[in-house]
């Protein structure tokens, strides 16, 4: 049975994210779970997330799951914008709620809002770490080249 989706397509925070994602080499997008996924051969990153442990009451409809430098993960977790999502934070996995600065949780319904408040150079550096954390040697290098 196929997922409903679970996002706006206009939503300025996606669109933001899509546009980082899809520059790194040989990245393609692909609706998993009801959900925009980057990857290259490995998912690098994905849209939306539980929390874990609060599936239900804790969705974040407009946040970035990625994977952090090992020795990076305990200081993003000190930020309350950092979460660790279900399903996957066991695997060291963490997500960022983008919507946090317009004053809410990110887990009320969809909005295409302004995305101003986001720091957009560090979700960059988050894509980029994530992206290095899960590619090949091959990739990484041609990252590296440009």
């Amino acid at each position: 049975m196929a997922h409903p989706t679970m996002f706006a397509d206009d939503d300025a925070l996606l669109a933001r994210v899509r546009q980082i994602a899809l520059t790194f080499p040989e990245a393609k997008e692909r609706v998993s779970h009801g959900s925009p996924n980057w990857f290259h051969r490995k998912t690098f990153a994905s849209w939306r997330a539980h929390i874990k442990g609060e599936h239900d009451s804790t969705r974040l409809n407009r946040a970035l799951c990625f994977l952090p430098d090992e020795q990076e993960r305990a200081a993003l977790l000190e930020d309350d914008r950092f979460h660790v999502p279900a399903y996957i934070g066991h695997a060291g996995w963490l997500v960022l709620d983008l919507a946090h600065h317009l004053g809410e949780p990110g887990r009320t319904q969809l909005r295409a809002d302004d995305p101003d408040g986001v720091d957009w150079d560090e979700v960059g550096e988050l894509i980029d770490m994530s992206y290095c954390n899960t590619a090949p040697k091959k990739l990484v290098a041609l990252l590296d080249a440009r």
